[in-house]
């Protein structure tokens, strides 16, 4: 495993990039749900990581940026890990799960990610250790995915089990808190190629598996077909870029901005559009976990 390179101290674009993060992914828990109302699950997932992988090798093409060599045996072997927990396998638990729980609900869990980062970057980072403040902030934010987990108040689907599809949103931040270190420690690569290959890794993988178990899809309607785009253009082509270059110029560290925003929006935008209720409990679980990323931001900037 290759060592970390030093990021660059993040500026305005850098803040520009994670705010815009924090809009497309909040929209996009909402663009999920609404895809599957006419979409399988696995079609969601497979759905937007095609559109994605076609998106972004057609800019590949445009900009005239080779993928990496494949004799490049390191960087395709971060590139593999990198489609694979921050695209198939996070898409795919995220998909079946808001079968069961809300929009605003995942977007909450995802404030977890910047806790789990912090952990994993002890470990795979030897310049981000952990501290007492640190471990303090992990703990508290873990007491409120205790207290969300064990909400009663959010909405699940009729006869559902309410843990499982929880457990698979807690998940998904796992996920994405590994594939930001591995595209962290990742050798130094054009950051538009790391990223389109991460993402035709991922569609060559799950399109014919989906294709296997699931079969061709019907057409969903226009609502689901649209929402359908939006998630396979914006949260994950666009914001796969924006990802991966904050994360190689700013830190994954510095990314966690973006988990400050993202339960914010995906509340606000499910209350909106999809009059999600708004349990007091699920205030509680948030005020929980953003304190803890809080007191592990300021143990940081310290």
């Amino acid at each position: 495993m290759s060592e970390p390179q030093t990021p660059y101290r993040p500026g305005l674009t850098s803040w520009a990039e994670v705010v815009a993060l924090g809009v497309i992914w909040g929209a996009g828990f909402l663009a999920v749900r609404i895809a599957l109302e006419g979409i399988a699950p696995a079609w969601v997932a497979t759905g937007r990581v095609s559109v994605a992988a076609l998106t972004l090798a057609l800019l590949l093409a445009v900009l005239r940026i080779p993928l990496p060599p494949l004799s490049e045996r390191r960087i395709w072997a971060h590139v593999a890990g990198f489609a694979f927990f921050s695209n198939a396998l996070p898409f795919m638990l995220m998909a079946w799960a808001q079968q069961h729980v809300q929009s605003s609900f995942v977007g909450v869990t995802m404030a977890l990610v910047p806790l789990f980062t912090l952990v994993l970057a002890h470990v795979f980072l030897p310049d981000e250790k952990l501290t007492l403040p640190r471990i303090a902030g992990f703990a508290l934010g873990l007491v409120g995915v205790v207290m969300l987990i064990g909400t009663e108040g959010v909405s699940l689907g009729e006869g559902a089990p309410q843990v499982l599809p929880r457990l698979a949103c807690v998940a998904v931040t796992l996920c994405y808190a590994i594939g930001s270190i591995i595209a962290r420690r990742s050798p130094r690569v054009d950051p538009i190629a790391y990223t389109a290959a991460s993402v035709i890794m991922a569609c060559a993988a799950m399109l014919p598996l989906t294709l296997t178990l699931e079969g061709l899809p019907a057409w969903p309607g226009l609502r689901p077909a649209l929402a359908l785009g939006y998630v396979g253009l914006l949260p994950t082509a666009l914001a796969s870029l924006l990802m991966v270059h904050v994360i190689r110029t700013a830190g994954p560290t510095f990314l966690t901005q973006t988990n400050y925003q993202v339960p914010v929006w995906s509340v606000i935008f499910g209350m909106l559009i999809l009059s999600e209720p708004l349990p007091p409990q699920f205030l509680l679980a948030l005020g929980l976990i953003l304190g803890g990323l809080a007191i592990s931001r300021l143990a940081l900037r310290r």
